[in-house]
């Protein structure tokens, strides 16, 4: 179900790309640097297919597993539809964002990640704020917050490596469920 509704919001934002007549058309190359602080690669394209609106996918994927086996092993997804108040890729910007992901966190040095890894799936949106600095005629800054809900499906294990499954869990989050400050690159 997550994958269709996720496939299905993706199919419709393409469709919307390729049906409106653009008054300026650009498309942009980004990556988001509190990401790769968490050891996290990830990279964004984003198109302005009118002078106030914009679609951006983003897209993170961390494999590895540390040192003590400390991981945060994830994938996610990121789709969104951008309003711009002066032009796209130029100031203020809203935008309505869906994700979708998986995860298997643990051994971390935090809460109860400790002595717990935790398995599963999730999938949401919400709504963004963000506004891009213009560096030069091909690069911009950019910085965004997003607030939203999360449905997560997941898994508790007592061990970090190995450890019996505790049981299976579903549970839901309001709050932030995006931040970035990125460095974008328009391919004009």
């Amino acid at each position: 179900m997550k994958r269709k509704l996720l496939s299905g919001f993706i199919a419709l934002l393409f469709l919307f790309i390729y049906v409106t007549k653009a008054a300026a058309q650009q498309w942009a190359v980004s990556t988001n640097g509190l990401y790769w602080l968490t050891a996290t690669p990830n990279l964004g394209f984003e198109y302005g297919f009118h002078k106030k609106l914009s679609v951006a996918v983003n897209g993170n994927f961390n494999p590895f597993t540390f040192k003590d086996n400390s991981k945060m092993k994830h994938w996610l997804v990121q789709p969104e539809l951008r309003y711009w108040l002066s032009e796209t890729f130029k100031g203020h910007y809203f935008g309505l964002h869906g994700m979708a992901g998986s995860y298997n966190f643990g051994n971390l040095p935090f809460g109860s990640m400790k002595d717990y890894r935790y398995e599963g799936d999730l999938y949401g949106g919400g709504f963004t704020y963000g506004y891009q600095w213009i560096i030069s005629n091909r690069v911009n800054i950019g910085a965004e917050i997003g607030l939203g809900y999360l449905h997560m499906d997941y898994n508790k294990f007592y061990c970090p490596t190995c450890g019996e499954r505790i049981d299976h869990y579903r549970s839901n989050y309001f709050g932030p469920t995006k931040i970035a400050v990125s460095i974008i690159y328009l391919l004009k």
